[in-house]
């Protein structure tokens, strides 16, 4: 290969040349070409096949016998930066390969490139093949760098040959395979970092098509599939680029580059592509695996004789044909308004597949629902909505042919929509589907389980439009409601649930929910109706686990139980129950401080919702303190409430570690008491702290104090939302204790990035502290 005119850089003999080479080509001087997406990958296959073919001749990979060939990502041609190289030198069972083969591989082991190799002769590549999935696949991609080309091509033609006679007994395995890496990896369609190799509609999806292209079970992938197999390789190719490593899984931190870099507008545009092309893989993957299981004959006691797959009837109309639901041959769907529906809930339940054929005949015929819907349609989409995780692969098969789009045409704004904060770890449309599978959970802890389900499915839809998706949300929900005949009270519920569904968790994270202003505002809110209050408590569960993981947290749910059930307590003419009492164990601490002027700390609970109790003699100070102690042992703080017993101030403290690990009471009362004489310089301390753990190094964002004055009985509340900082609270709190605040108690609330912080004042001279916490937050 001459280089006088490629992309890739005049090349020395060295290891250490080809490695200089590549970081050249991925990250080019001023003034030279930067290239981009498929020209790079090409220029990176050159180099290396340039360099490898050399370094396989000056060893002695010349002349018949002998061959190195590329698997994997350089045989396919898809060499991104930093992948991996995976060689195999064929011989012919001559002596001294050994040597040669220690030629070949220790330059690139010295220089610390990262290498799969094996030598094997043709015969001992297609045995390791026979039994190891894994070598089999690679065969299938393996292509000639230098060397005997009959030879190699006597190996590639026999392994593909072999896998030909051999992958229908081995698909159970490839299949498995397949399960195991999607459910370590997650979607490439809905996840909101996905893995782009490894993840269900990513790379490692289309070679397994590739591979039952090869044994001719179904068609190369082509068309749009071409086209979503270069949008992963092109997002792949600058990710590594980006993060200057092997890396396959997006980050939403380095979304915005990535997209820049292949002329997207922001990760929301990509993020949105990258979904479409997962969904897309993801169908494709699933419907070939269903089309090689149904052309596998069934085994007979008789022999020659093929059983035919037997149809079962599932529900009016609809059967089991085989491993699929299908419709009944005398069927007519463009006679029963409720048979899509009825036949989605029959798959869902039985968690099966509906056969493609099927999907075809029902887009073709199925006829457009009108206003108000008949009874057994409506019926049927509860139906649908209670089948659990069987509801997720359904709507996303009807989603795919424009079903589950004629039921609900306001999905197309939410399809494929990334969220705007990293809490989520699904796609909207995805996240309503697995909030309605939590819901269905939940469905017998209330009294109207259809509603629920509805809210569930229907509680973000007002997301990707430019105004608040709950009040927009709202109005969908009306509109659907009344589509799908519900009555008017239930239509205002249903609407009540998407407007107010974070009403409950933002109050009880943010607010005292004891306080009896807190509990009116509530019930006043919700205009005293204990349905919709019911309601709301159960999607509010529903909603944050099918958020992400540590979302919906003891803490939390011990929180919005509390004001659920105060609000009950109103409702039924009572007043609110008022703050817990201090326990007994508080109580004691109190009195022994007392007693003796020193302080107390108390560590009640288990990770990863505890509570730290900080008993001491009052003074200024101590909250900011007590707080910055325990940011200093990695205890995210949720909730501080402040009171006192006989005189001694009793500091009750919410935390979670942020490692899985509570510290040592002794050491916190030990630091604390460090902190109060001056000298622990805490300040210092974690400024060094939240420098080791930074997560980002642009700006933050600019922080804004909001004012509430009806929501805490004889005080007003302040609050803060800014970027989560490990000393945030400290820094927050030592500037209302240096403005003369009296606080009462605090709620800090993290949801991704961004930390919402409140705090209930006696006094307060707003302008002064207001200054001083944005000027403590930024």
């Amino acid at each position: 290969m001459s280089t006088t005119d490629s992309a890739v850089p005049p090349l020395g003999s060295t290891a250490a040349d080809l490695l200089w080479a590549r970081d050249l080509l991925i990250s080019p001087p001023s003034g030279r070409r930067r290239l981009v997406g498929a020209d790079l990958r090409a220029a990176l296959v050159d180099l290396h096949d340039f360099w490898l073919a050399g370094h396989a001749i000056t060893a002695g990979v010349s002349g018949g016998g002998i061959a190195l060939l590329a698997v994997g990502a350089l045989g396919r041609k898809e060499f991104v930066p930093y992948s991996d190289l995976d060689l195999v030198l064929v011989h012919d069972g001559r002596d001294g390969i050994a040597a040669l083969a220690e030629q070949l591989w220790y330059p690139l082991w010295n220089a610390g490139i990262e290498l799969d190799h094996s030598v094997r002769t043709v015969r001992q590549s297609l045995n390791v093949a026979g039994n190891d999935l894994r070598a089999a696949l690679g065969l299938l991609d393996a292509r000639l760098i230098t060397g005997d080309a009959d030879m190699a091509e006597q190996l590639v033609s026999s392994a593909r040959h072999a896998w030909r006679m051999t992958a229908r007994g081995r698909l159970g395995e490839l299949v498995d395979s397949a399960s195991s890496r999607w459910a370590r990896s997650g979607e490439v369609a809905q996840r909101v970092e996905p893995d782009l190799k490894h993840g269900r509609g990513g790379l490692r999806d289309l070679q397994l098509l590739d591979s039952l292209a090869v044994a001719q079970f179904v068609d190369r992938p082509g068309g749009e599939l071409l086209a979503d197999r270069e949008l992963l390789l092109d997002v792949r190719t600058e990710l590594r680029r980006v993060v200057g490593r092997a890396r396959d899984v997006l980050r939403a931190q380095d979304g915005d580059e990535v997209a820049a870099s292949l002329g997207l507008a922001d990760r929301f545009e990509l993020a949105g592509k990258l979904s479409s092309a997962g969904r897309s893989i993801a169908y494709a993957v699933d419907v070939a695996i269903r089309t090689v299981r149904a052309a596998t004959p069934r085994r007979s006691m008789v022999p020659g004789f093929q059983r035919q797959p037997v149809r079962r009837p599932l529900d009016a109309g609809v059967v089991l044909h085989g491993a699929e639901v299908s419709l009944a041959r005398d069927v007519d769907p463009a006679r029963d308004p409720a048979l899509l529906l009825r036949l989605a809930a029959a798959a869902a339940r039985a968690n099966l597949p509906i056969a493609p054929a099927t999907m075809t005949r029902l887009a073709d015929r199925a006829p457009e629902l009108r206003k108000p819907w008949p009874k057994a349609a409506r019926e049927a989409l509860f139906s649908l909505l209670t089948t659990g995780s069987g509801l997720v692969d359904v709507v996303e098969a009807l989603d795919r042919t424009g079903l589950w789009g004629r039921l609900f045409p306001e999905w197309g704004a939410v399809r494929d929509l990334p969220p705007r904060d990293a809490v989520h770890v699904w796609t909207v449309d995805r996240h309503l589907i697995q909030t309605t599978v939590q819901a269905g959970r939940l469905a017998t802890t209330v009294s109207r389980p259809d509603l629920l389900l509805l809210g569930a499915l229907l509680h973000d839809i007002g997301k990707g439009r430019d105004t608040d998706h709950s009040e927009v949300g709202a109005a969908i929900a009306a509109q659907v409601g009344e589509r799908i005949g519900l009555a008017e009270r239930d239509v205002a519920i249903l609407s009540g649930m998407v407007a107010h569904h974070l009403l409950l968790p933002h109050t009880a994270t943010r607010r005292d929910v004891s306080d009896p202003a807190t509990v009116h505002r509530i019930v006043d809110t919700l205009d005293g109706n204990l349905v919709l209050l019911e309601l709301l408590g159960a999607l509010t569960e529903a909603d944050s686990l099918a958020t992400g993981p540590g979302v919906w947290t003891d803490w939390k749910a011990g929180l919005v139980a509390e004001l659920v059930a105060n609000c009950r307590t109103v409702l039924a003419g009572s007043p609110p129950p008022g703050p817990e009492p201090l326990t007994g164990q508080q109580q004691e601490l109190a009195e022994s401080a007392a007693a003796s002027g020193k302080l107390g700390v108390l560590i009640s609970g288990n990770a990863p919702d505890a509570t730290v109790t900080v008993v001491a003699p009052d003074r200024s100070g101590l909250l900011a303190r007590a707080a910055g102690v325990l940011a200093l042992n990695s205890l995210q703080v949720h909730s501080a409430t402040l009171r006192s017993h006989h005189g001694i101030a009793v500091d009750v403290f919410g935390v979670a570690p942020r490692f899985g690990q509570l510290p040592d009471p002794a050491l916190l009362r030990e630091q604390l008491g460090r902190a109060l004489d001056g000298s622990l310089p805490l300040a210092a301390k974690l400024l060094a702290k939240e420098q080791d753990y930074a997560h980002t190094t642009g700006e933050r964002a600019k922080p804004h104090v909001l004012w509430f004055d009806d929501e805490a009985t004889g005080a007003i509340v302040l609050e803060l939302r800014a970027a989560d900082r490990i000393g945030l609270l400290y820094r927050v709190a030592t500037a209302l204790e240096e403005c003369g605040a009296d606080v009462r108690w605090a709620r800090v609330a993290t949801p991704g990035a961004t930390a919402v912080s409140s705090f209930c004042l006696a006094t307060a001279d707003r302008p002064r502290i207001e200054e001083h916490v944005l000027s403590a937050a930024r």
